[in-house]
């Protein structure tokens, strides 16, 4: 069950230094110490939802999308302290909402993650091909 607590915005600015703060709490692998490039990924994203305790951001979704047919799951983000709290499914189904039923969603999991997407509805694919990233 999420915490009372939190609040959730769609498409709400983001300070990159916050979003540095969230991703290095939550324990996901981003280029943190490059604050302008983590500045250039939520520039332009299509779809961003943020959990909000108080003033201070908690958890982000980043997900860029055509809404019609698929959507690309980017970045979910949990600060540990709540991790297990829900926060992290309220972000992907507030997500699901928002695009509807007739796109997909798409993600790339960190290994340290696997376990967690198939219990909130993932189903995990055995055709995805990538060309990773130099840096």
């Amino acid at each position: 069950m999420t915490d009372s607590t939190i609040e959730y915005r769609h498409n709400y600015p983001l300070d990159p230094a916050q979003v540095v703060r969230v991703f290095d709490a939550s324990g996901i692998t981003r280029p943190t110490s490059d604050l302008p490039r983590i500045a250039r990924m939520f520039a332009a994203p299509s779809l961003v939802i943020s959990a909000w305790q108080g003033d201070r951001l908690v958890g982000v979704s980043r997900s860029l999308t055509d809404y019609s047919y698929c959507c690309y799951l980017s970045d979910l983000a949990v600060d540990k302290a709540l991790q297990g709290k829900g926060v992290g499914t309220e972000l992907i189904r507030r997500t699901q909402a928002i695009i509807g039923d007739e796109v997909s969603l798409i993600l790339l999991s960190a290994p340290g993650a696997m376990s967690y997407y198939p219990a909130v509805g993932f189903q995990q694919a055995e055709n995805a091909f990538v060309i990773r990233r130099k840096r």
